[in-house]
């Protein structure tokens, strides 16, 4: 497995990768078998065949964004993953990823649990709804919801609980803030669930 470095980069080009997308090839083998569940326009399934010489594939619910895999040259087929998640073979792939999918699922656990049985490893990216500017926010408007974009609002705690029930550890997390990776943590949270905007777990049986 690639050695995860700390990531001080100047600002991001339009060009670059997004910030949890940069992570996730260390967090893989080199010519992993991965499944992108909510793969969107297929930019994190090329990025990896790329830097990781994954082969990968993906699960999209829009089948405009299937198609515009399809122009890419990429694997993807429609589906909803809230339902067929369940046809794939138990350890199809090395990898099952949730970019910042899981918590748009109708039900998260069950969710991860197929993705646990499909996949030898999870990784979960996730905003965290627990950042010390969220906690202001919520303190002085005492507002959470955001109804033009309904999903599941998660913090750190959340998904290490999440990780927990479904019988997953968290072999390692990464905090990122601005658009940059922080520390590599597993078992001490609370720093990563005040300060970090983001998280990208990588979670085993």
């Amino acid at each position: 497995m690639a050695q995860l470095e700390l990531v001080h980069s100047a600002p991001r080009a339009s060009a670059e990768p997004r910030a949890d997308h940069a992570v996730i090839p260390h967090l893989i083998d080199e010519g992993a078998r991965v499944l992108d569940v909510g793969c969107g326009d297929g930019a994190l399934m090329a990025f990896l065949a790329r830097e990781s010489n994954a082969r990968c594939s993906g699960l999209e619910l829009d089948p405009a964004l299937v198609r515009t895999c399809a122009a890419r040259g990429l694997a993807a087929v429609q589906g909803d993953a809230d339902r067929d998640l369940k046809q794939f073979p138990s350890e199809a792939f090395d990898v099952v990823i949730f970019s910042h999918a899981l918590q748009h699922f109708a039900d998260p656990r069950a969710a991860l649990k197929e993705a646990a049985r499909i996949g030898a490893r999870v990784i979960v990216t996730t905003q965290n709804a627990a950042h010390w500017a969220a906690r202001f926010k919520l303190a002085f408007s005492g507002r959470t919801a955001r109804w033009d974009h309904l999903r599941h609002a998660a913090s750190v705690r959340d998904i290490a609980a999440l990780a927990r029930d479904c019988g997953l550890a968290i072999e390692t997390a990464v905090p990122l803030s601005g658009g940059r990776a922080g520390a590599p943590f597993a078992r001490v949270l609370w720093r990563a669930n005040w300060f970090a905007e983001e998280a990208v777990f990588l979670l085993t049986p």
